[in-house]
């Protein structure tokens, strides 16, 4: 069962245009490494796991990973607040914003619409779990990238916040592992 919070997982208020930093997270929402891939990963693998607590720990992050979501698409729409047609065209937008106008849409940062094959799931836990555990060190290694390009800091501490949650899940992720490997659970 879900709940909604009607809140952000931490607040995000930025107050600056900025069309290219918008087109350049929207890849956290709908890229490879993004949160909607995190989300369905591990929503989707959660029903091989050997024990309950597996589940569990698959289905919390992966419903930790839907406010991620919601935290990346305010970023994207608080960037684009205001922007002219004029300049979603010179920042390379102009195509998103001919299927979508100002609409937040699961792509990465070149336009490439998100698919079911950037999630894995080959039923095997641990095979799962190494899984889970690359797409947390790529999800941080995007955000540090994106990090390094901001120049707000409205939009530099959420950023930093994200980073640190897939370290988090990492943790996680590997804790399980390691107690599969050593409880002999395949």
């Amino acid at each position: 069962m879900f709940k909604y919070d009607k809140k952000l997982p931490y607040p995000i208020d930025i107050k600056n245009k900025d069309i290219k930093m918008a087109k350049y997270i929207i890849t956290q929402f709908g890229g490879a490494n993004g949160e909607l891939s995190a989300s369905l990963r591990y929503f989707s693998q959660k029903f091989s796991m050997p024990t309950e607590e597996g589940k569990a720990l698959l289905n919390d992050i992966a419903t930790e990973e839907l406010g991620h979501q919601e935290m990346v698409a305010t970023m994207v729409t608080q960037l684009l607040k205001g922007a002219s047609i004029k300049e979603l065209e010179e920042n390379g937008l102009s195509s998103q914003y001919t299927e979508h106008g100002y609409g937040v849409f699961p792509t990465d940062s070149f336009g490439v619409p998100w698919t079911a094959s950037y999630i894995a799931n080959v039923g095997e836990p641990l095979a799962n779990l190494m899984e889970d555990m690359a797409a947390e060190q790529k999800a941080r290694v995007t955000y540090e990238h994106l990090i390094d390009l901001a120049k707000d800091e409205d939009v530099i501490q959420p950023l930093l916040f994200l980073r640190q949650r897939e370290v988090v899940h990492f943790n996680r992720f590997k804790e399980l592992y390691e107690k599969y490997k050593r409880e002999g659970i395949k």
